[in-house]
């Protein structure tokens, strides 16, 4: 249950009209940008899936697809940021997965929208405060990771999208093929999404404490 000392304090009126026309103009520029640049299966990256969703959820001020997102995205951006960050200070990727911010043969522009991964986490996190956290949302990210899962198997393996192929870390695949999707799964749901679940529940009042009169 939610600390009611420690959560902030929800102001639930909804986000305003230019926040969520800000969401849509993000959606507007970034879709066909990372169309041109990636290709369509592009969008079955978490990451994106992400952005999709949260854009959605101001839109819509839907607080479950705003709390699923914010499971999702917080560590993995944190990760992402981090991955960035090695490389600008030692040159050497810590984990991988940000190789293409420093591809010289893609458009800066087109790079500089990946800053996504920098400013979604706040965001997500200041939406909280007004729409309280729904504890629903770690079985739909949990949902969400296995269906994009499932699907990457589905595209080139070159671009191991999700780690669908080859882990993260030791960059190899771990058993035949239904081992692995089923294994990255779990290792989302588990080690990534619950401990931030966890987190976001004690901190955030919850969505259907803001709903009661």
């Amino acid at each position: 249950m939610a600390s009611s000392r420690e959560a902030p304090i929800a102001d639930h009126r909804g986000f305003a009209p230019w926040i969520r026309w800000a969401a849509a103009a993000w959606l507007i520029v970034w879709v066909p940008a990372y169309w041109y640049a990636w290709g369509p299966a592009n969008f079955l990256h978490l990451c994106d899936l992400a952005v999709f969703l949260a854009c959605i959820g101001l839109w819509t001020d839907n607080a479950l697809l705003i709390s699923s997102q914010a499971v999702g995205s917080l560590l993995v951006d944190l990760a992402w940021a981090l991955d960035a960050g090695w490389e600008i200070v030692v040159h050497h990727h810590l984990i991988g997965g940000t190789e293409y911010l420093f591809d010289a043969h893609i458009a800066l522009w087109i790079r500089l929208l990946s800053l996504f991964h920098v400013f979604l986490p706040p965001l997500l996190l200041w939406a909280l405060v007004r729409t309280g956290y729904d504890r629903r949302a770690w079985g739909l990210q949990s949902a969400i990771a296995a269906a994009a899962f499932v699907a990457s198997r589905f595209t080139n393996p070159a671009e191991n999208i999700n780690f669908a192929f080859t882990d993260p870390f030791w960059h190899r695949t771990i058993g035949p093929a239904p081992v692995h999707v089923a294994l990255s799964i779990l290792f989302m749901a588990v080690v990534v999404y619950w401990p931030t679940h966890l987190v976001l529940q004690h901190f955030y009042p919850s969505r259907e404490g803001l709903s009661r009169p």
